[in-house]
């Protein structure tokens, strides 16, 4: 059962019934790493039970039907999030994980909705700097069988602005090389937006008017898809709290083929800010709902 909390901002993105949550979101190395916890700085350390409490607490106030995950670990910790998910009242019978270029960091699925196809593109390749190189953590492909035909999600975690190469400030080239991939991929997949119903989601990691997400968005003249205005319970839009620097931004986003944009009720996403968004990641998720039955 759904919380009542935010009933008013909700209300202005629930859609008549039936009607399909899409979310994203980046949890914030659900895995082993070195991290700070408590102010003590630990070596090889699992996710604290206090932060995946309070992530299980915000996906049970989202509530979502498909739930697109960044910063996974492997394999057995999406089993520990869908085993403790469902110990909870949220059952995910559904799940996936690409496990790509990058040892540590995945993007995952989770899943009310049997999958009716899965691609998990783990070699995706750029050349940066003239050496043949690969999308970080690759490209997860996944489709589902609607009421308004099938459903294609793309979830993409593209290069940090963390990087040890002097040639590439903040990794912008990478990203931009990355973004570009992912979006000749998603074309080559559907030609045609405009008669492919599929979402591109994820961790972009730079701004809205950034030519990497530029890029994702556009090929010369023809249009990828629709990235969806976003905002909170405040009206507010950001994603990601950045504690080195105290500075908060929006790095997340869901993309709609012109195929799908139909079925967002006021072409409008939203970013979830219940209770645990503080506590569970340094992102918030942001979501959409699809009204299924929207006239074709």
């Amino acid at each position: 059962m759904k919380k009542l909390l935010l009933a008013a901002w909700l209300l202005l993105v629930a859609p008549l019934a039936p009607a399909l949550t899409v979310a994203t979101y980046n949890v914030e190395n659900y895995l082993v790493t070195d991290r700070q916890v408590d102010g003590v700085f630990r070596q090889a350390y699992p996710k604290p039970e206090s932060e995946k409490q309070a992530l299980r607490q915000v996906v049970a106030g989202m509530a979502p039907d498909i739930l697109a995950l960044e910063e996974m670990g492997r394999q057995p910790f999406l089993d520990e999030l869908q085993r403790d998910l469902k110990a909870e009242g949220q059952d995910y019978p559904f799940a996936t994980v690409l496990e790509a270029g990058d040892p540590d960091r995945h993007v995952a699925v989770l899943s009310k909705l049997p999958f009716k196809a899965v691609q998990r593109h783990a070699n995706v390749p750029i050349t940066l700097f003239g050496t043949k190189d690969a999308v970080k953590r690759g490209v997860l492909e996944v489709t589902f069988a609607t009421s308004a035909g099938d459903l294609t999600l793309f979830v993409v975690h593209l290069k940090s602005r963390r990087t040890e190469r002097k040639d590439d400030p903040e990794g912008a080239r990478q990203r931009l090389l990355e973004a570009e991939a992912v979006r000749d991929l998603v074309l080559a997949r559907f030609p045609d937006p405009a008669k492919a119903k599929f979402l591109v989601c994820g961790d972009w990691n730079d701004h809205r008017s950034s030519k990497p997400v530029r890029a994702l968005a556009k090929r010369g003249d023809k249009e990828v898809g629709d990235i969806l205005r976003a905002l909170d319970s405040r009206g507010e839009t950001w994603t990601h709290f950045y504690r080195r620097e105290d500075s908060y931004s929006r790095i997340d986003y869901l993309m709609v083929s012109a195929a799908l944009k139909k079925f967002v009720p006021g072409n409008r996403a939203a970013i979830y800010d219940g209770p645990g968004t503080s506590a569970a990641s340094d992102h918030r998720p942001v979501f959409v709902k699809l009204q299924l039955d929207a006239p074709k």
